[in-house]
C-alpha cells in the first residue's frame, strides 16, 4: 500500500516545539547476532508498545538505515514531559531492556559486538520549519499534521517565524 502524495507544497502543521528522538543501534561485529538480533527486536516490541497506547506521547516515527551497520529510529513525540515520562516509566519495555543493558554492563558482560546511541532535540516553536513538495505525510508532517505552505509561509523565514495563535504575544 502506498501512502496518497500531496500535490504542491506543503508543511507541518507543528504547533508550539517540536520535540525529536534519534535512537539506533551500531552492529560493531556482524557474526555476533545472539547479540545485536535482540537489541533490534527490543527497539521493534518497544515502538509496538508505543502504538498500542497513544496516551503515552509518540506521534509519529520514521525507520532508517545510516550504513549495513547502523539503523535507528527517528520519532516524533507530543512533548519532552511524555519521551521522558516514557523513559522512565517503570511499566514500560524500555525501563526493563535498559536494566538488561545496565545488568549486563555491571557484570562486565558487554563486549562491544552493538553499540546504542540517542540524540534528543527540543525546537522550540519558531525554530524549526518544514517543506514538503509532491509529497505523502512524511516526518513531522506524518506525526503533526500538514496544511498548505501558504499558510506558514511561502519562504523558510517565514515559516520559522511562525507562531500558532494561542502563542504568548512577546513570543509572535
Amino acid at each position: 500500500m502506498f501512502a496518497k502524495t500531496i500535490p504542491g507544497r506543503t508543511t507541518a502543521a507543528v504547533e508550539g516545539d517540536a520535540v525529536v528522538l534519534l535512537i539506533g543501534m551500531r552492529i560493531n561485529h556482524f557474526w555476533a547476532v545472539h547479540q545485536w538480533l535482540p537489541v533490534m527486536l527490543s527497539m521493534f516490541r518497544m515502538l509496538g508498545e508505543l502504538a498500542r497506547d497513544s496516551d503515552r506521547g509518540l506521534l509519529g516515527r520514521v525507520l532508517l538505515t545510516a550504513s549495513p551497520r547502523t539503523y535507528y529510529v527517528v520519532q516524533y513525540w507530543e512533548s519532552k514531559e511524555k519521551l521522558y515520562a516514557y523513559a522512565s516509566s517503570s511499566d514500560t519495555l524500555h525501563h526493563k531492556v535498559w536494566g538488561i543493558v545496565n545488568r549486563k554492563e555491571r557484570e562486565g558482560r558487554v563486549r562491544g559486538h552493538v553499540g546504542l546511541w540517542h540524540e534528543a532535540y527540543i525546537a522550540p516553536e519558531g525554530a524549526h520549519e518544514s517543506i514538503y513538495f509532491d509529497m505523502p505525510a512524511f516526518g513531522l508532517a506524518r506525526a503533526h499534521g500538514q496544511v498548505p505552505v501558504e499558510r506558514r509561509g511561502r519562504y523558510a523565514k517565514d515559516r520559522f517565524a511562525h507562531r500558532s495563535a494561542g502563542a504568548p504575544e512577546e513570543a509572535k
